[in-house]
């Protein structure tokens, strides 16, 4: 194994297991192996996340209170394993995301993960960029609170934001029919959204970075630094933590729609592990949805 590059877990782009699965994912690594379901053909393959194969574990949640409660992160550093951080803070509204703690709570989860791994290790996703129509007939967006979490961003030394707009699956109508009515900013709305947003956070030191935004990329003015943007990056994991992982970008996700991701192994499953969260503009499967069909 000496001089191949370990892998990366994502733990997990299907659901939040920092919120809600970690006494699970703890019982994997202690015994060296996961068994991944591919969600479209359900083949299982078993994945070794020993730490002579795993480089790093992203943990992707909107809540880490569970993880830092239960001091997680340093039983797994104790372990060998090196921690990344994707924490998706958009607002306090309770419509769109009613399982989630109340703001200030993840405001001060956001500063305890910077404390306890390092602010290089943390990066802030915005994501997604919602506009609605409500019950009353009043247009409403996710980004009041979007200043308020950046300025708490910017004194935890966070570097990068990632963001993208909502995309409209069939099943989110569904979903909202009877509350809200998602609907789409025109694309010269989307370039003047993210251009806002780019001069909220330019005097933060905070960058912004698009995920699977190649069209709005596109349009935005050649002065703007908003980039195209990856959730999990080789480079930046290497860069916080040394070691050599592989930075061919991952093919099972959208890369024609821009994504940056470098490969990476997710452990997380949409029916074993749904989430309470009960986003309504969740393109994956919320217990919600899964309570519907039951």
């Amino acid at each position: 194994m000496k001089g191949e590059p370990k892998q990366i877990l994502s733990v997990s782009r299907r659901t939040d297991i920092p919120a809600f699965y970690m006494a699970w994912f703890m019982d994997q690594v202690a015994r060296g192996f996961i068994d991944v379901v591919n969600p479209f053909n359900q083949q299982v393959r078993q994945v070794s996340v020993t730490p002579e194969r795993v480089h790093t574990m992203v943990f992707w949640s909107k809540n880490f209170g569970p993880y830092l409660a239960g001091r997680y992160g340093e039983r797994l550093q104790a372990m060998g394993y090196h921690l990344f951080f994707n924490f998706t803070i958009n607002s306090r509204s309770a419509i769109l995301e009613p399982g989630v703690p109340d703001l200030d709570q993840r405001l001060g989860q956001l500063r305890q993960l910077c404390c306890r791994f390092g602010s290089a290790s943390v990066q802030w996703r915005f994501d997604p960029i919602c506009h609605y129509i409500t019950q009353a007939g009043t247009i409403e967006t996710n980004l009041d609170d979007f200043e308020t979490i950046a300025a708490a961003a910017g004194e935890c030394g966070i570097a990068t934001c990632t963001t993208s707009f909502m995309d409209h699956y069939r099943k989110i109508g569904r979903r909202t029919r009877d509350r809200i009515l998602f609907v789409e900013p025109s694309p010269t709305e989307q370039v003047n959204i993210l251009l806002n947003m780019e001069q909220v956070l330019t005097p933060l030191g905070i960058g912004l970075d698009l995920c699977c935004e190649k069209k709005v990329l596109a349009r935005l003015p050649v002065e703007s630094t908003i980039n195209a943007g990856a959730c999990i990056s080789g480079r930046r994991v290497t860069a916080v933590h040394g070691g050599m992982v592989s930075q061919r970008q991952d093919a099972g996700q959208r890369k024609t729609s821009g994504c940056g991701c470098t490969v990476s192994v997710d452990v997380g499953s949409y029916n074993l592990h749904p989430c309470h969260h009960n986003c309504l503009f969740c393109y994956a499967n919320p217990a919600c949805d899964q309570r519907r069909h039951q």
